[in-house]
């Protein structure tokens, strides 16, 4: 396999549920907890401008109403995205990319970034994020992944390593990463073991599981080879400190 330059846990979100999701204050919890690698979601605002947000509308995390992909960055900016989570946040913004590309930058983060488009905008989000990295992006190269085939064959072929995500481990998520150019495939936990990370490997790709918040489950994916972990939990022992190598947890 190629060398892998990622630690072995990344932060869900930033910072899991203990901040709002996808925000710069859930990126300096996470990094105030010892993590240095971050999984995160990306998308488009209507004017092409890259920020984070999970989900298709704007309704769970913020203030504001409808798809996200429909608006402008202007418009997106102005709203409060902290105050969904508590009074602590309040007044916390929708993240630009660029923001976590500064920080990225300044601090040596590796980054997972899921695409995250809305229907019909696939090609648009894979083509226009990978783009948009090649211009701006200066700290270490993050890992591109996505649920969706098509973001993932519109990035392809722009320089950054790719993933393809899976809701559960089957044997057709070989020849389809394969297909994409994929470094890695990243599956739930509750359908990934010893199995699918050795055939994975067999076929010089990557091991990465989501969202692993207990430490039975951890510790199973640790002894079957797994290359990472994504998690909500900023206590999980061995998270904190040196994320260099997988630690023993």
């Amino acid at each position: 396999m190629k060398p892998w330059p990622y630690p072995f846990w990344f932060a869900h979100r930033g910072a899991g549920k203990a901040a709002p999701e996808n925000t710069q204050a859930a990126f300096e919890l996470g990094m105030a907890s010892g993590f240095r690698a971050f999984e995160c979601d990306v998308q488009l605002s209507r004017d092409g401008v890259p920020f984070l947000l999970h989900d298709e509308g704007l309704e769970r995390t913020s203030n504001g109403r409808g798809l996200a992909c429909a608006q402008t960055w202007a418009a997106l900016a102005k709203l409060d995205a902290g105050s969904w989570h508590s009074e602590t946040f309040a007044g916390e913004p929708l993240m630009p990319l660029q923001q976590l590309a500064l920080l990225a930058a300044q601090q040596g983060w590796q980054i997972n970034l899921e695409l995250k488009p809305s229907p019909g905008e696939a090609e648009r989000v894979g083509a226009g994020v990978a783009r948009w990295l090649r211009q701006h992006w200066t700290g270490p190269a993050p890992l591109l992944s996505s649920f969706e085939p098509a973001a993932l064959q519109a990035a392809k072929g722009q320089g950054w390593a790719l993933a393809l995500l899976r809701e559960a481990w089957g044997d057709e998520a070989l020849p389809l990463a394969q297909q994409l150019g994929c470094v890695a495939v990243v599956c739930h936990h509750a359908s990934f073991g010893e199995s699918a990370i050795a055939q994975l490997h067999g076929m010089g790709l990557r091991a990465l599981s989501y969202t692993v918040n207990d430490e039975a489950s951890a510790l199973r994916l640790r002894a079957a080879g797994v290359d990472g972990l994504i998690t909500d939990r900023l206590d999980l022992p061995g998270v904190a400190g040196s994320q260099q190598s997988a630690p023993v947890i």
